[in-house]
């Protein structure tokens, strides 16, 4: 079955817009539809936290919240969701959520303008977890920037939380939601509006018929980049296929050699399993973005974007990851190591989309990953490095390199990798194969590194993973 209308969840009752309009924003919505104007705009790029909002979705019985960056998300993205924004955590009585009487009680509002996306981002906590220690909130107000309260107040309140009675109006309510979100059911959205198309199919087959009968179109995987193009840019995206429904992209599957992830996977989901098997990714992942992004980001749309700084994308290099590619009517299988074409660029064709993303079990290697920005928490890198070493007898047998920031692509450092190649594992063997990453990559100068600082952060992380092999210990400052 197929819809124009998006139905949602708004103060316990299914509200359904008519044929929206594809590029709208949810916080666009919010302020100039439902004349609630707690949710802010502040940077337009979902790198502030103010517009922060949270989904509501029925997960096994049971419902997920998820909190969202509500300025680089689109309107139909709501479909078969709870809608909730700060006003809605008030009880119809007045009484405010145990949340809000936190920040009240620590004084952790000053101008204000930032407080009602942190109270949601804590409320998103507050929901999904039964107590709230350091690591756990920090995450969790990442995406949050605050310029007045130096963050200690806000801290302080969600620390309280641990003593709070988690019993409130939507634990009460929550059968009530849960038969309410099922009666919204599921179909494939199609909305066609001034001259803009957004389609979101369910299932592949719906999929690869709409690709099949349709060109220039733009793939929406989480839109943490994608949107940009009308929230920076000001301009229109004409025609978008929605991968975020299509239920069999969602996936993660363990087998003992492999790791096979959906392309639409979020990366909060998918951080939660590669901690298993390659701790150092997991502590990427973490920095790759605040949870807000990581909650609808997906690996499979870092993957199509192609930055040269994106996060994962040195690391499934260095793991010689494979990536699942189908159109409507093939399927391939292409290593990674030969997807990247230059800036921006892959050796994806119009009509193909990622399926998923199979990373090797190396359970005998050391692995390790570094990630060097200007802010710890939720900023682009300025380099990124992996490193994948095969030892045997203090002896280097294999050896997989890759960097990102340093080139027009994420890029093995193959001359590097030669050199360490049947080497042994000792400093001389590692000082002399650093000087090789000036064959390897030419990194340009920007905002964020100089060509030398970038160059020298490169060699000094090929030295700090050996520092770490060799002393087997972590030499991390946090």
């Amino acid at each position: 079955m197929i819809s124009n209308s998006v139905k949602f969840l708004l103060n316990d009752k299914i509200l359904e817009i008519k044929n929206p309009d594809p590029n709208q924003t949810i916080l666009n919505y919010i302020r100039t539809e439902l004349k609630k104007t707690g949710t802010k705009e502040g940077c337009s790029e979902g790198g502030c936290g103010a517009c922060t909002i949270v989904l509501g979705e029925l997960v096994n019985n049971d419902i997920k919240y998820s909190s969202i960056n509500s300025c680089i998300s689109f309107v139909p993205s709501l479909n078969g969701k709870q809608l909730l924004i700060v006003e809605d955590l008030v009880s119809k009585e007045g009484k405010f959520h145990p949340v809000q009487e936190a920040m009240v009680k620590f004084h952790g509002s000053q101008c204000g303008f930032c407080t009602p996306g942190f109270v949601m981002s804590l409320f998103s906590m507050f929901k999904n977890n039964k107590s709230y220690n350091h690591e756990l909130i920090a995450d969790s107000i990442s995406g949050n920037l605050c310029r007045c309260t130096g963050y200690r107040p806000i801290i302080d309140a969600a620390k309280s939380l641990n003593k709070t009675n988690k019993t409130d109006e939507f634990t009460k309510n929550k059968n009530k939601i849960i038969k309410l979100l099922k009666n919204i059911r599921p179909k494939n959205i199609f909305i066609k509006k001034d001259d803009k198309i957004y389609f979101s199919p369910k299932n592949i087959k719906d999929l690869k018929s709409i690709i099949k009968n349709n060109s220039n179109f733009n793939f929406l995987a989480g839109g943490t980049d994608l949107s940009l193009i009308v929230t920076k840019e000001r301009k229109e995206i004409p025609f978008i296929i929605d991968l975020k429904e299509v239920k069999e992209l969602d996936f993660i599957k363990v087998s003992k050699n492999y790791l096979e992830i959906g392309a639409a996977t979020p990366l909060i989901k998918f951080e939660n399993e590669i901690k298993k098997y390659y701790p150092d990714f997991y502590s990427v992942l973490k920095r790759y973005g605040s949870v807000q992004i990581r909650n609808v980001g997906t690996i499979g749309g870092n993957i199509a974007t192609a930055s040269p700084i994106g996060d994962s994308l040195p690391i499934l290099l260095s793991l010689n990851a494979e990536i699942l590619i189908e159109s409507f009517n093939e399927r391939k299988v292409l290593s990674i190591n030969n997807f990247f074409i230059d800036y921006r660029k892959t050796k994806l064709k119009k009509n193909e989309f990622i399926r998923s993303i199979k990373i090797p079990l190396f359970k005998k290697n050391i692995f390790k990953a570094f990630k060097i920005s200007k802010r710890f928490d939720d900023d682009i890198s300025s380099v990124c490095g992996s490193f994948n070493f095969e030892i045997n007898n203090n002896k280097i047998k294999e050896v997989y390199i890759a960097y990102g920031g340093m080139a027009a692509v994420p890029k093995r450092a193959k001359a590097c990798e030669k050199i360490l190649k049947n080497k042994p594992l000792n400093i001389n063997t590692f000082d002399q194969a650093k000087n090789y990453l000036e064959k390897d990559l030419s990194p340009i100068g920007d905002m964020r590194a100089s060509k030398e600082y970038r160059l020298e952060i490169a060699k000094n992380l090929l030295m700090k993973c050996f520092v770490e092999i060799n002393s087997n210990k972590l030499t991390r400052v946090n």
